[in-house]
């Protein structure tokens, strides 16, 4: 008789053969010279992917496959955040000073507390929803939505609607961004080099990728800066989650009388801070990556992976995520991530400006 982690494998085998496979494919197709140039990386067309899958024939294959596709949707998360730290040092913040770090600090911030209350003020949105959108907006996409999902227990249809915002409204500003510059620079509205624009990208664009595309279409300089500026903003990620979770555990929520327990068998109580470890392995291997202590091909073949684990969980993500689900979200939460998208392009520039005049 096979032992209990025999029995385990099998068990998890084909929802990780499924996730794995759509994750290969959403890889294989994020390598195309049009896509990348888009900034459509392999993480969204992961969840495209699933959704596909998830909407058509996955319902045949539940069963067998649903145990591999919620190890996938967690577990492997986890760990893709965590090795995700491989992609920054804490170098990268001496080449925006601590300038830039202000800037992404507080786009971080007002971008989040902006999303909160007008996801549950003015459009009447739950509050996970909210913060969902606020997370894939403030920080780094997709990655940030996932990575926000365990700490306030989001459902697979709320995580997807926050995504998709992010693919609609940061694939906008891959194209907009650049013409905003060429516009401004033959106008003068505002003082912006093409180091200050870089800046402006990578503490306003929602993802790495798309920051990328906007910051490349201005000059080489003006992409490097948008980078490291993003990188700084992605370093965020692990204290936004921890504060998060502390606020959480302490707010007052008519649902933790009735707190269920998560993937891990633990129970939300109030008053607990529930402690996001995959956070503080994020920093650590962020940590041991700024050190140089590993060789480039470890860390090359690292992040790799972590590309595969990350893709494996969106491409799971989409196979437990219907389209009527979404579809009764509404135009609520598109409105709110428009909202936000404007501020990020308003209030992101009056903030450059404010912290650049400030440091002048």
């Amino acid at each position: 008789m096979p032992s209990h982690g025999a029995q385990r494998a099998i068990q998890l085998l084909p929802g990780l053969a499924l996730a794995g496979a759509l994750a290969a494919a959403a890889i294989a197709l994020g390598r195309l010279g049009w896509l990348q140039h888009n900034g459509i990386s392999a993480l969204t067309i992961a969840i495209v992917l699933g959704m596909l899958v998830g909407n058509t024939a996955y319902a045949h294959i539940a069963p067998a496959s649903a145990a591999g596709v919620t190890f996938s949707k967690q577990t492997l998360l986890r760990l893709g955040i965590i090795l995700y730290g491989l992609r920054l040092t804490f170098q990268d913040i001496g080449h925006v000073g601590l300038a830039g770090v202000l800037i992404d600090a507080l786009v971080l911030s007002s971008t989040f507390a902006l999303a909160w209350f007008l996801g549950t003020r003015v459009f009447g949105l739950d509050r996970k929803t909210a913060m969902l959108i606020g997370a894939g907006s403030s920080i780094c996409g997709a990655a940030a939505v996932m990575a926000a999902e365990p700490v306030v227990r989001g459902r697979a249809e709320q995580v997807t609607v926050a995504v998709s915002t992010v693919v609609v409204f940061g694939t906008l500003a891959i194209f907009l961004y650049p013409v905003l510059y060429h516009l401004n620079a033959q106008y003068q509205l505002v003082t912006m080099s093409p180091t200050a624009y870089g800046i402006f990208a990578g503490s306003t664009i929602h993802e790495v990728a798309q920051v990328v595309a906007a910051g490349n279409a201005v000059g080489i300089d003006a992409g490097n800066t948008a980078v490291i500026a993003k990188m700084v903003r992605v370093m965020m990620l692990a204290p936004f989650l921890i504060v998060l979770s502390a606020y959480l555990s302490r707010a007052k929520d008519p649902s933790a009388a009735h707190a269920t327990p998560d993937a891990d068998g633990a129970r939300d109580k109030p008053g607990r801070i529930v402690i996001p470890w995959f956070a503080l392995g994020f920093l650590a291997v962020a940590g041991l990556n700024s050190l140089a202590l590993l060789p480039q091909q470890v860390v090359s073949t690292a992040i790799d992976i972590d590309t595969v684990l990350l893709a494996m969980a969106m491409a799971a993500l989409g196979l437990t995520t219907h389209v009527s689900a979404i579809r009764s979200a509404g135009i609520k939460p598109l409105a709110l991530a428009a909202l936000l998208f404007a501020w990020l392009i308003g209030g992101g520039l009056a903030i450059n400006a404010g912290v650049a005049a400030l440091f002048a």
